[in-house]
């Protein structure tokens, strides 16, 4: 069996690759159905991209890498095809776009757009071994327990990254990029939970409180969640790309707040008032007694020095933790790092040095923000590389 281009992997990134590439595509997935990483997204309702959509937003060896096609497939053009499509959506906080309705309608519009490029799509279909003459991509595909031979004049690589195992996520983008001499950035999981020794926040568990979290590298205004394991919630998870295995992070308890001022104030007119006391006002009641093991919070507020009122700030201002390490895989949402954007083209994603491969999504060294970023990505790399697939093709 030719075709022109085979797509592995069919999810965010690969669809809106095939819905771009032309007639002559086939794409593939060993899952029984297609975008379960959108069908789970949002709670079920599908955070599909993000309206504050900038490359700052996202984390790469070479920060300038994601422009070329944030630039030609952007939020707004996203946007547009979703509206098209009579899908109705809400802005929820900081950007964030999300369906009305199931997010099996972003599911069912990009199979609607890659039927209507005249693309095939394969499901419960394994690779079973793949080469390269030079010219074509031969692959050996089985599907319903029967081989069959694919060749195929382009490869596109989107079969993710290694988060959320269970979901059959593996490393198999790296290991064909590894075979073919591409290079690769050390893969680790982001925006996922951490976790700390001895069950440390066990007792908290389910408490969230608006944090600002922040280390070397970055800061987030979000809320934290506690949990039996650690730290979870948005500004956990947003660090967490940020964070390397043994570094400190730091948690402003009251972001936007002037704790200084406030127990100054307190210190005036409710003196005799204990500290523990005064603090289960401006932080939940339940931290407090955890933040007591810790930090000397003995006495009045009346008793406070300046130098007391400066050292309890600086204490709850920035709370230094060190977490144990994080959930992994398992729950992490996205795989940092992946094929390096040195060995691919930016306009493209095609490998500068085996021309008809291409890498997209998460199989690259480009990750997001939590927030719809990251599936911002997938379409602007998968519409990125089916043009220029579709338009190849028109020249020859």
């Amino acid at each position: 069996m030719q075709i022109e281009t085979l797509i592995l992997g069919a999810g965010a990134a690969g669809m809106m690759c095939a819905a771009h590439a032309g007639p002559g595509t086939l794409v593939i997935d060993h899952a029984k159905a297609p975008g379960e990483k959108i069908r789970i997204s949002g709670g079920g309702r599908c955070n599909f991209t993000n309206l504050g959509v900038v490359p700052g937003c996202f984390l790469s060896q070479n920060p300038h890498f994601a422009k070329s096609a944030l630039a030609r497939y952007t939020q707004w053009d996203f946007i547009e095809l979703v509206s098209r499509h009579g899908i109705a959506w809400h802005e929820k906080t900081l950007g964030q776009l999300f369906c009305d309705g199931k997010a099996t309608q972003i599911v069912d519009m990009l199979r609607h757009e890659m039927t209507a490029a005249g693309a095939e799509l394969w499901l419960r279909t394994a690779l079973v071994d793949l080469s390269h003459d030079g010219a074509r991509f031969t692959a050996v595909l089985e599907r319903e327990g029967t081989r069959r031979s694919v060749s195929a004049r382009n490869l596109v690589l989107a079969t993710g990254g290694r988060s959320i195992p269970k979901m059959g996520a593996s490393g198999l983008a790296c290991d064909i990029a590894r075979r073919f001499g591409l290079d690769l950035v050390p893969q680790r999981p982001g925006l996922v939970p951490f976790t700390f020794a001895d069950g440390r926040f066990a007792t908290l568990a389910g408490l969230s409180l608006p944090v600002r979290m922040f280390n070397e590298r970055a800061g987030f205004d979000e809320a934290m969640l506690f949990t039996h394991r650690g730290l979870s919630g948005p500004a956990v998870l947003q660090l967490s790309s940020y964070w390397h295995e043994g570094e400190p992070v730091q948690v402003d308890l009251l972001p936007g707040t002037d704790l200084g001022a406030l127990l100054r104030e307190a210190r005036r007119s409710r003196g005799r008032r204990a500290l523990v006391s005064e603090l289960q006002g401006p932080l939940p009641a339940r931290l407090v007694p955890l933040l007591a093991q810790e930090i000397d919070l003995s006495g009045n507020i009346g008793d406070l020095s300046d130098l007391r009122v400066d050292a309890l700030v600086q204490a709850l201002k920035s709370w230094e933790l060190r977490p144990q390490g994080t959930e992994g895989y398992r729950t992490a949402e996205v795989t940092l790092g992946g094929i390096s954007t040195d060995a691919l083209s930016s306009k493209s994603m095609e490998a500068k040095a085996v021309p008809g491969l291409f890498a997209i999504g998460e199989a690259v060294d480009v990750t997001g923000w939590l927030g719809g970023y990251n599936f911002q990505w997938a379409w602007s790399s998968g519409a990125a590389c089916g043009r220029h697939i579709a338009q190849s093709a028109t020249s020859r």
